[in-house]
């Protein structure tokens, strides 16, 4: 007899549920500012995961991981609204260089390329970090 998968299970079904709305709302109440470090947050951490697996000679994690870099970074890029200030432009295109940074990294599974990719994140998410807080402590 098969063992049932997790997802034929209502409980393991219904507790999904409840995490995917759950998740869904806490998004929609972020603050753009809280939504944007919380994107630079997991872009390091994958980018660093990335690289370990990189180092141990996991494909499969490294692709894994990469490619959730990439989904945020376009993500990112798409939201940005170029237009609105003068350093928009340039923004939007070091987004568009990560990506193709990210995609190389992945085809060619270079650590050196991921590792580039980091140190031009980590100072920009510091950045958003402090910018955050300024907001946040300006708008009290």
């Amino acid at each position: 007899m098969p063992t049932p998968t997790p997802t034929a299970d209502p409980n393991v079904r219904q507790r999904e549920a409840a995490r995917a709305r759950y998740m869904k709302d806490t998004v929609e109440t972020l603050s753009p500012a809280r939504l944007v470090t919380m994107l630079y947050d997991a872009l390091v951490t994958d980018l660093r995961k990335a690289e370990k697996a990189l180092t141990t000679g996991d494909h499969y994690e490294t692709n894994r991981q990469l490619v959730k870099a990439q989904a945020i970074l376009i993500e990112l890029r798409s939201s940005l609204r170029p237009e609105t200030w003068s350093a928009g432009p340039r923004l939007a295109a070091l987004y568009e260089y990560l990506v193709r940074e990210v995609v190389t990294a992945n085809v060619t599974k270079d650590p050196r390329r991921v590792r580039g990719c980091l140190e031009l994140i980590e100072p920009l998410r510091d950045a958003w970090h402090v910018a955050a807080r300024e907001t946040q402590s300006n708008a009290l």
